[in-house]
């Protein structure tokens, strides 16, 4: 799998994302993730998974440089689906799932690691959705979960702003379990996951299937017009600029088109 590890500890399954310098999630790591989740699901005894990077980030954001190779709305639409999807099936796992974040998580990163049960971070970690500075918009459901999370006025806010927060201000907002020194992220976590698979299994796959149904109905509905509207802001002007200005680590000029 390109740029994905996981191995196992007890009935814990450690899934690592290592694509340097800012484990950018390319389509390839997508699906390798997806094909890690099939392997997971075919070994009975893996009762938790935690999901974190190496190197200096969880992960940067989704590969902006892979963006420039799409063509049109439609392209654009598909992107944000298949991105969608794969995080869904996530949220909807047979297991609970940790994110272990350090660093960064920003954009698909965060989008990624909100589609997880619980987030253990460290207290200095960016957590944000940058999309806007970029002339873009998040797509892997981002509008969607974090209001969940952090609250409409908060998440209008950091949408809006594109300026990320600290691990210890997550916390505070509910979008993290726990702020850990970055030497104490791996322990905490692992032993975090140890609780979570001391339970019996069955009872853990009852509980990921019930919790869920605490969501309001019109989530997927809500997941369905980000695509959408995905597909028409990425295929305008200012989309065009707002990646061309990242990738060349400039301002962007927005015409407001």
């Amino acid at each position: 799998m390109e740029h994905l590890t996981w191995k196992k500890e007890g009935h814990v399954a450690i899934v690592t994302i290592d694509s340097p310098p800012a484990n950018a999630l390319s389509s390839g790591i997508l699906k390798g993730l997806s094909t890690v989740l099939d392997e997971v699901e075919q070994d009975s005894t893996i009762k938790t998974v935690i999901l974190n990077g190496e190197g200096k980030f969880f992960s940067a954001g989704a590969d902006i440089k892979e963006f420039t190779t799409l063509q049109g709305e439609s392209d654009y639409a598909a992107l944000a689906k298949k991105g969608q999807q794969l995080f869904n099936r996530i949220e909807n796992f047979h297991v609970p799932v940790i994110a272990s974040i350090h660093g960064a998580a920003l954009g698909g990163g965060l989008e990624l690691a909100m589609s997880c049960h619980v987030r253990v971070v460290t207290k200095s970690s960016k957590l944000g959705l940058p999309e806007l500075n970029l002339g873009i918009i998040p797509g892997f459901a981002g509008t969607q979960r974090l209001p969940r999370y952090v609250g409409l006025p908060k998440a209008y806010e950091m949408v809006l702003t594109g300026e990320p927060i600290t691990g210890e201000e997550a916390v505070n907002l509910g979008l993290a379990n726990h702020a850990v020194d970055d030497e104490d992220l791996e322990v905490f976590s692992m032993k975090l996951a140890n609780k979570f698979s001391s339970k019996s299994g069955p009872s853990i796959h009852a509980v990921m299937k019930l919790l869920p149904y605490a969501q309001t109905s019109q989530f997927n509905e809500g997941v369905d017009a980000e695509a959408v509207e995905f597909g028409k802001v990425f295929g305008n002007s200012d989309a065009k600029e707002g990646i061309t200005a990242f990738i060349e680590k400039r301002k962007p000029n927005f015409k407001d088109q």
